[in-house]
């Protein structure tokens, strides 16, 4: 029993130590590979030939697809760790469920329903809309239901494609909407604050810290309140993650945000030849 809470104690604390430590240790670095480089070059080149709504429309239906291209193998994967890993997880947390903590689950794990969050979206939408009047003021508008709108048909694609089972107590299966909704619309807010105001660094990663808390809370909350499978809130991060990476591009890019990177240019010498 004990196990059971302390495990809800880390999924607040183990965010709230990695994030600060990989936005201060690993993301720059990151920012600075080649791989970056590489993405801003495709993104710049993409502009250049269909403008900034163009480029923007490719990297979300690219981008799209190339998630559901990653995940659907790994469901598939996980799916064969159904018997040794989910069915034993289920057993040991179903027989030690107290129902006031699993009231308290239930109240916390619906924010991750699509319910709530269409209000928060089109709150959020209308919100960010009036404060970028004086600016492109429809990207926020069409942001917003848009990341709505593509997590829900890429999650229904890849419960399609993988078609494994669900536990008992509930028909949620892979990945965990409810974990990648959270992340995808509390994650594009974010990104569309930090475009609005000026945000300091300690602020963004408090803000990125928030995030991954709020996240690993409700796949904790969906797991306790027996509404799916460890192995779905796993794929459920991993797939919100790299959606919320492309919606993400897919903003800067319509922003004008993603730009080449600065290169001097060296240019060998280039010798003369004669010939006889």
């Amino acid at each position: 029993m004990v196990l059971i809470y302390a495990l809800g104690a880390a999924s607040v604390l183990v965010p709230a130590v990695l994030i600060p430590v990989a936005a201060t240790r690993w993301a720059p670095a990151a920012q600075r590979s080649r791989a970056a480089d590489r993405l801003r070059v495709a993104v710049a080149g993409l502009t250049g030939a269909l403008g900034r709504n163009g480029a923007a429309l490719v990297v979300l239906l690219a981008g799209s697809a190339a998630v559901v291209t990653v995940c659907w193998p790994l469901g598939e994967a996980l799916s064969r760790l159904e018997p040794s890993v989910d069915h034993p997880v289920f057993d040991y947390v179903h027989a030690r469920r107290v129902d006031g903590w699993a009231e308290v689950n239930s109240f916390v794990t619906a924010l991750g329903d699509r319910y709530p969050l269409k209000w928060v979206t089109v709150v959020a939408a209308v919100g960010f809309a009036i404060a970028w009047r004086h600016r492109r003021w429809w990207i926020p508008l069409i942001a917003l239901p848009m990341q709505f709108v593509v997590e829900q048909y890429t999650q229904q694609i890849l419960a399609v494609t993988v078609n494994r089972g669900h536990p008992p107590t509930d028909v949620g299966t892979y990945p965990s909407g409810g974990c990648a909704r959270v992340m995808l619309t509390f994650g594009v807010i974010a990104v569309l604050a930090g475009l609005t105001w000026n945000v300091s660094r300690r602020g963004r990663i408090a803000i990125a810290t928030a995030l991954a808390v709020l996240v690993s809370v409700e796949g904790y909350t969906r797991i306790y309140a027996e509404k799916h499978w460890l192995t779905d809130v796993l794929g459920g991060w991993i797939f919100g993650a790299l959606l919320l990476g492309v919606l993400v591009l897919t903003v800067l890019v319509a922003e004008g945000r993603v730009r080449p990177p600065a290169r001097s240019v060296h240019v060998a010498p280039v010798e003369a030849t004669t010939t006889a």
